[in-house]
């Protein structure tokens, strides 16, 4: 089930470039500085399929093995972009890409950020060009000294221009390098989809609706003022790349593209609006996505019974499908009948192929609302499974420590509360919370060690 936690994410750069795909970058000598809390969306069902979607390209870009996690944000605009080992993607431009091929191509392009390491070499050019605007505003700061001394009004005045232009110099210097580096993450992009027999033409639709918005927005824009290449110019550079490439003409699997309608409806429903998901559900009337979304809807809006038997028709349609069983347990734990949505959620995590954590923790409040000393012991064994799969994942810890607390294992139900501080970069209540858990703990065994790990903990400040 999507749900809309904050991000467990501390510290994040802000996004330097709009209107296109983003690299985000840190701008600042500190990141704190520019720390912002992102509203991270966690769905199961989307995660996994977005991380199919990168599982191919991470491979071709040789990233494979670098640990790139996939995070989902909250926002309804087309961006994406990439800090530290982190690529977000909005929920706005996985609901407006019509085909994977069009997210498939996003996914490529921050690839190509990431594999080419743009963000150190960024910081490495802000560097410089502080150092330049720096230079200037010195050069500047001595001839208005030295037009002062003569009582020469002229050249105090070329003082100010000096340090003005060392600064738009310093600005344009970084623009540049950033318009450069889009270009080469555009080229790598095509060069992973071509390795992964995929055509470009989702990145050709990406930008031909960015141009589209300039030209709608009637904004005359400096192409020597933004950091990204001009729409149309990618445009035509990329479309050259596009049409050489023996992929060009190749579609998406239908099976995929089925998956991907019933990503977008979902995001519709659950993130836009019933009005949004009806929208969408007309688009894709007597589909299985359609079918998905309806019931979706009547879930959220309408009549729990409805919406059961709406769910089990889907199921029917896709037994194996872990998402509709998890959608049947979102609907009887709504109903309040925790026991057979907890059947529901056992169906839905053995279905499960991407192995999600989330689900784990479905199943475990679930088995925590049933409320049996046995039914709990089962419930923290769930949540731990899930926590184990998806260790970020902090609301999962409140349900733990509750679990915990209701089986009068307080020194559990602490650590639990501290994991969740945690992981919500809430350091100074987690080393709080570790040090009451550690009070009733034997010294030495694990969970007194795992306390002793969060006590210490010295954030770094990077992301």
């Amino acid at each position: 089930m999507l749900s809309r936690p904050r991000s467990t994410i501390a510290e994040i750069a802000r996004v330097f470039a709009t209107l296109s795909l983003g690299l985000a970058v840190t701008v600042a000598s500190s990141v704190t500085a520019f720390a912002q809390s992102v509203p991270v969306v966690r769905d199961a069902e989307i995660e996994a399929l977005v991380r199919d979607y990168a599982r191919p390209i991470f491979r071709a870009a040789g990233l494979a093995n670098d640990g790139i996690d996939i995070v989902l944000v909250n926002d309804s605009s087309f961006n994406a972009f990439v800090t530290g080992r982190r690529l977000f993607i909005n929920t706005g431009a996985l609901m407006m890409a019509e085909t994977p091929n069009e997210i498939i191509g996003v996914i490529a392009h921050e690839a190509g950020h990431i594999a080419g390491g743009h963000q150190q070499k960024l910081r490495d050019q802000l560097e410089r060009a502080k150092t330049m605007a720096i230079i200037a505003t010195l050069l500047g700061a001595g001839a208005m000294v030295a037009g002062a001394t003569t009582n020469s009004r002229g050249l105090a005045g070329a003082g100010m221009g000096v340090a003005a232009g060392g600064g738009e110099m310093a600005q344009r210097s970084i623009l540049a390098y950033q318009r450069t580096e889009e270009t080469t993450a555009d080229r790598s992009a095509i060069t992973y989809l071509n390795a992964t027999g995929q055509s470009g033409m989702g990145m050709l639709k990406t930008f031909a609706r960015f141009q589209s918005a300039l030209s709608l927005s009637g904004t005359q824009v400096d192409p020597y003022r933004i950091s990204h290449p001009m729409p149309q110019e990618r445009i035509a550079n990329l479309e050259v790349l596009v049409k050489q490439s023996p992929n060009v003409g190749k579609v998406d699997p239908p099976a995929l593209q089925q998956r991907h309608d019933m990503m977008r409806v979902k995001i519709a429903v659950y993130m836009e609006g019933q009005a949004a998901g009806s929208r969408l559900m007309r688009k894709m009337q007597g589909t299985l996505a359609g079918l998905y979304g309806d019931a979706q809807s009547t879930y959220l809006y309408g009549n729990i019974a409805a919406a059961l038997a709406k769910t089990n028709a889907l199921i029917k349609a896709q037994p194996r499908n872990a998402y509709f069983q998890e959608l049947r347990g979102d609907i009887l734990m709504k109903a309040n009948n925790p026991k057979d949505a907890a059947e529901a959620y056992v169906r839905a995590v053995s279905l499960d192929p991407a192995r999600s954590g989330l689900l784990p923790v479905s199943l475990g409040q679930a088995l925590m609302a049933i409320g049996t000393p046995d039914s709990l012991k089962k419930a923290v064994a769930q949540i731990n499974n899930g926590l184990g799969r998806d260790k970020e994942n902090s609301i999962g810890y409140r349900y733990l420590a509750q679990a915990y607390g209701e089986l009068g294992d307080i020194p559990g139900a602490e650590l639990a509360t501290a994991e969740g501080h945690f992981y919500s970069g809430n350091y100074k209540d987690a080393k709080i919370f570790a040090m009451r858990a550690q009070q009733q703990m034997k010294r030495g065994e694990p969970r007194w060690i795992r306390a002793q790990d969060i006590i210490n903990y010295k954030s770094s400040g990077k992301i």
